[in-house]
């Protein structure tokens, strides 16, 4: 399918386009794929296809430069390749395999020549990574978007979703040219540009749209333009997407709910962070429609897994398409040999860093997202956070679930809800502190002035941590090791501005829950409290 020319550097689009009329229905033939790509997952053995993948992956590089270090031709089975390959982070995949030669990868760890990088958010350490991108890996995702619609017309067979448009609410397709027909940019950005032409009588925002990089713009442009548009789908990130609908039925009219914005939506899908501090905003502003939400798993290095069921019942891993799946028990992640399972010896309950090998020559890379299985055929999962999202400075191994549970707990106790939040570790000695403790940024959904309020909201968050963490009650109640909690309470709109300070507001721009970069949470800090040292 023909791509979306790159817009040279520093032009603008000048001009909105109308609303295209309603597009010829195609629910119709949606639906015909979809029951034929259900049929086949019904009978699917998600281990053998897993089994499949990595043998398909491994042939088709044997004779890359990784391929060839790794004697993948004669590579057989999953324990010969879990022998051969050691697991990767991203800094060993660039220092061995990437840096030399960026941008120009050309049969390093992935046949041909790379065309894309995905450019991560570095969300919690505030480092910018470039993650390969190979047509076939764009491929791979765009099967992987159908299936999200596979799963919504399996559960309402009288669907009429792509019978309007479908609004996108992802990163701007102004990609940034590393090298001649080589660019890198937000990995929504890049699907968006590929978007096949035959899809896109169906696809809001139009083109002349997409280019736009500033965030406040694009909303103030989409969303006139969206109130006139038939829109059955929406997709984006939640703390986002939460400020695009609000934005949307303020234009409306006071009163407004989703509803009467776009009566006829029948499905949002969310991922990237929990829904769960924004899922009171959206109940509340979808109050009457007839609108499902599904959770959706798109990493930057590839599309994972997507729900098949209802909210919270975990997401089905796509087994069949492009890339292969290992486990790592999240206790053993930094050991020199943790136990990798894969499909084939998981177990659910567990907490596992997942690993991914991808037909963008990712070999046994660890994303640092941590998942917990819920089921096993067919494997389903719930994201539990990342690698990276926990507080154990002083040994107290609190993680980025648990903390979200109690700061929304401490926030139900006092009658208030959560906009956003962050945390991160300030040591004995850093600005005057005499013990080392936690601090967090806070931005409720309306603004806090009541000191005793704030106060008995810090008091809450400590005590659910040490009734649900037994490390952290021994090093903060028992031994007296760890100082008491400090929470700055900031005002709605703090966490926008200072996302746009550091040039990350929207897209699939993810606010930090945990921030384990002591330069990173400096700057978020001295932002939120300006006169302090």
């Amino acid at each position: 399918a023909p791509s979306t020319p790159v817009r040279p550097a520093g032009q603008t689009p000048t001009s909105v386009p109308a609303p295209s009329r309603v597009p010829l229905p195609a629910t119709p033939l949606i639906k015909a794929y979809a029951w034929n790509r259900w049929r086949t997952l019904a009978a699917e053995d998600a281990v053998e296809a897993q089994r499949q993948e990595l043998l398909k992956l491994v042939r088709k590089a044997e004779r890359t430069a990784f391929g060839s270090d790794h004697r993948f031709q004669s590579i057989g089975k999953v324990d010969d390749y879990q022998r051969r390959v050691p697991l990767r982070t991203y800094g060993q995949h660039w220092d061995e395999y990437w840096k030399a030669s960026f941008p120009r990868l050309e049969n390093s760890t992935w046949p041909g020549l790379m065309p894309y990088y995905a450019v991560s958010s570095g969300t919690s350490s505030g480092k910018v990574k470039y993650i390969p991108c190979s047509m076939d890996m764009v491929r791979s995702n765009k099967r992987a978007a159908l299936d999200i619609f596979v799963h919504h017309l399996r559960n309402r067979p009288d669907s009429r979703v792509f019978d309007g448009k479908s609004f996108v609410l992802g990163g701007s397709t102004d990609l940034k040219e590393q090298a001649p027909g080589i660019h890198s940019g937000d990995i929504s950005g890049i699907a968006a540009r590929n978007v096949p032409w035959w899809i896109r009588r169906w696809y809001f925002p139009p083109k002349s749209l997409t280019f736009i990089t500033d965030w406040e713009e694009k909303i103030e442009r989409l969303a006139p333009l969206a109130l006139r548009e038939d829109i059955r789908f929406m997709s984006g990130a939640p703390g986002w997407m939460t400020l695009l609908l609000e934005k949307l039925a303020a234009l409306k009219g006071e009163g407004c709910r989703i509803k009467d914005v776009f009566p006829k939506l029948e499905l949002i899908t969310h991922g990237g962070v929990s829904l769960n501090p924004y899922r009171k905003r959206f109940e509340a502003m979808l109050e009457g429609s007839r609108a499902e939400m599904r959770e959706v798993y798109p990493a930057s290095e590839g599309f994972v897994a997507i729900a098949d069921r209802g909210p919270q019942q975990g997401l089905r891993l796509i087994a069949d398409n492009g890339l292969f799946y290992e486990f790592v028990p999240v206790a053993e992640i930094n050991q020199p040999s943790p136990t990798r399972h894969w499909l084939g010896n998981i177990e659910t309950g567990i907490d596992y860093a997942i690993v991914l090998t991808t037909c963008a020559g990712l070999w046994s890379y660890v994303i640092g997202d941590v998942v917990r299985f819920v089921d096993r055929a067919p494997p389903r999962l719930v994201i539990t956070g990342r690698t990276s999202y926990m507080l154990s400075s002083f040994g107290e191994h609190i993680s980025g679930e648990l903390i979200e549970t109690c700061v929304l707990a401490a926030a139900e106790a006092i009658g208030a809800q959560i906009s956003e939040f962050s945390v991160g570790t300030v040591f004995a000695g850093q600005t005057g502190a005499e013990l080392g403790h936690h601090e967090y940024v806070v931005e409720f959904d309306e603004a806090i002035a009541d000191p005793a309020r704030i106060e008995a909201f810090t008091k809450a968050i400590d005590r659910e941590l040490a009734q649900r963490n037994e490390d952290y009650e021994e090093r903060r109640v028992i031994a007296r090791g760890v100082g008491a909690p400090v929470v700055h309470a900031v005002p709605p709109g703090t966490f926008a501005a200072w996302m746009k300070s550091e040039g990350k507001l929207g897209g699939q721009n993810k606010v930090p829950r945990v921030i384990g970069d002591a330069e990173l949470l400096g700057r978020l800090l001295r932002f939120v409290t300006p006169t302090s040292d």
